[in-house]
């Protein structure tokens, strides 16, 4: 298992990887090997993991954009949080001090004085990190970013995020089976002193104020009602600076045998709101002459291909009117004709106009029926510990996008960074269950729908989505999950943010639709659009199973 484990992180660290193992107690009946993988997006050089020195060992999977450690574009965060982690020698002062940076991450750091091995991922789990508890099968304890698929000898699970996990090594020994659980202790998220705003330790509660019974309908977009001028204003401004910190970073790609710059940041785009609102941001901070790829995935699904009727021997063919000019029958579409692939061209074109003067390259990634049914047992291995039908159809819609292999990338290298969108709908009511709790139960019930999706923000599909698209030496950057943008927008009254009582297209999302509508983007703040895995056609390739259901 040591052996496929390495294997399957170098996949998402290509440009360096190292080990480092010791015992760690004095009967030396512990032993322990950390193993690193570095994707190299900071500083000049690579940086091989894990960092060491004079017994304290960190491996590091994460990135630094805000906080009290600053952190410029030529240096590693990981060796300045490794110099910063080692003049801290309690557990509550690591605590502390991870609760005082913002950025995606997962580490497990080594405390040799204090003989402690610490470990965690961000609070919003935007970076897998899995355990695997010892059992009499398996008797090992084991970390890793990712599991190398599923095994009946394994049981790894998700690191929970509500917390910093820490293994005092002193209370183990050969029998980790009777002390490994015992042995961890929780140590809660603390921020330092001088930080003004303790956000980047947890998730923020929604506002629940409620509108008065005479708040007005929102009918159109084409005006921002004055209470929610200011909301609009800071909305384009936090997701501004959000983009500029997870953009800006990112070294350029080295092309030499190439006139034109190679594009370094990719974004998933599906043509929704979302991802153009995404793009149009980015295209402030990422240099003019070097283009920026729009990822576009679409499915061959013979399901979606066939009659209806042949779908369903109850659906009967229409009957021809022999007495009525028949009109002429229109071409068949081809494969990849699926909705996100309309929406997508349609928001280019619009991107087009806005803006002037830069290359988007939208990269067409057509994936035939036989490859997508070859790469299945990859994207189940990558998902685990994710099981179920949905997660299978989301992990490849996201496995073939990030991969980024199209009509206009096959020569050339592909961009190191992919710039996701997700949980924009959980934060800013884009689903139709939120309209459902409105209808129920009103403006108190949508709160209370609103809140529970915050609350299981960590524990969805982000650590699943990290596995899959690391696969291909990538890494996701998601403006809309800084945690100073989720503060902000669960700090606004929900009336803010959606207005139920009006039609898709309009209300729901309003907050974000007048904002995209305020930079420019008409279209696209009135498009209405599917999840995903039915945009791309990635989703009931073989039936009708539920999104629930257990894969066999």
């Amino acid at each position: 298992m040591s052996t496929r484990l390495k294997a399957a992180n170098a996949l998402r660290g290509p440009d360096a990887q190292s080990s480092y193992a010791f015992s760690a107690n004095d009967e030396a009946t512990v032993d322990i090997e950390l193993f690193g993988a570095e994707l190299r997006l900071r500083g000049k050089r690579p940086v091989v993991q894990p960092h060491v020195l004079d017994g304290d060992v960190l491996c590091w999977n994460g990135e630094i954009f805000d906080g009290v450690l600053e952190v410029n574009h030529e240096e590693n965060d990981g060796v300045k949080l490794f110099h910063e982690l080692r003049k801290r020698r309690t557990k509550e002062a690591i605590s502390a001090f991870f609760g005082s940076i913002e950025g995606p991450y997962a580490f497990v750091y080594y405390d040799a004085q204090q003989r402690t091995l610490f470990y965690a991922r961000d609070p919003l789990g935007r970076r897998s990190l899995l355990l695997h508890r010892p059992t009499l099968a398996a008797p090992h304890l084991l970390l890793s970013s990712v599991a190398a698929g599923p095994d009946p000898l394994y049981n790894f699970e998700e690191v929970a995020t509500d917390a910093i996990f820490c293994i005092d090594i002193g209370k183990l020994h050969a029998n980790l089976l009777d002390c490994a659980d015992a042995s961890i202790v929780l140590v809660e998220r603390l921020h330092e002193a001088e930080l003004e705003h303790p956000i980047f330790t947890s998730i923020a509660a929604v506002n629940d104020s409620l509108p008065p019974d005479d708040y007005p309908v929102q009918e159109t977009l084409d005006h921002i009602p004055d209470c929610l001028e200011e909301p609009v204003q800071q909305l384009i401004a936090i997701l501004d600076d959000s983009v500029k910190r997870r953009v800006e970073s990112i070294p350029p790609i080295c092309r030499s045998d190439k006139d034109e710059p190679a594009p370094r940041l990719g974004i998933l785009f599906s043509g929704g709101i979302d991802c153009t609102v995404l793009a149009v941001l980015a295209h402030r901070f990422i240099p003019i002459d070097e283009p920026i790829d729009l990822l576009n995935v679409a499915f061959e699904n013979p399901r979606k291909l066939r009659s209806p009727e042949d779908r369903d021997p109850s659906v009967k063919k229409p009957k021809k009117n022999k007495n009525k000019a028949q009109a002429p029958v229109p071409a068949p579409p081809t494969p990849y004709s699926v909705p996100d692939r309309v929406t997508g061209i349609q928001a280019t074109d619009e991107l087009r106009r806005v803006c002037p003067g830069r290359k988007w390259n939208f990269v067409e990634v057509n994936v035939p029926y036989e490859e997508s049914q070859a790469a299945i047992p990859t994207i189940e291995a990558l998902m685990t510990p994710s099981r179920t039908v949905m997660d299978l159809s989301l992990a490849s819609a996201l496995y073939f996008a990030s991969r980024g292999v199209g009509e206009t990338a096959s020569d050339r290298p592909g961009a190191q960074i992919a710039s996701a969108s997700e949980s924009q709908n959980e934060l800013l009511g884009g689903y139709g269950r939120h309209r459902t709790a409105f209808n129920r139960g009103g403006w108190a019930a949508l709160v209370q729908e609103l809140q529970l999706e915050v609350t299981r923000l960590p524990s969805r599909n982000l650590g699943r989505d990290d596995r899959v698209i690391s696969s291909h030496g990538k890494e996701t950057r998601h403006p809309f999950l800084s945690l100073s943008v989720v503060h902000f927008v669960t700090q606004l009254p929900v009336h803010h943010k959606l207005d139920p009582r009006t039609g898709l297209g309009l209300g729901d999302k309003l907050l974000l639709r007048l904002a995209v509508r305020k930079l420019g983007l008409g279209e696209a703040s009135e498009r209405k659009k599917k999840a995903m895995q039915f945009g791309s056609h990635s989703a009931r390739m073989h039936g009708e199973k539920k999104g629930d259901a257990i894969l066999e």
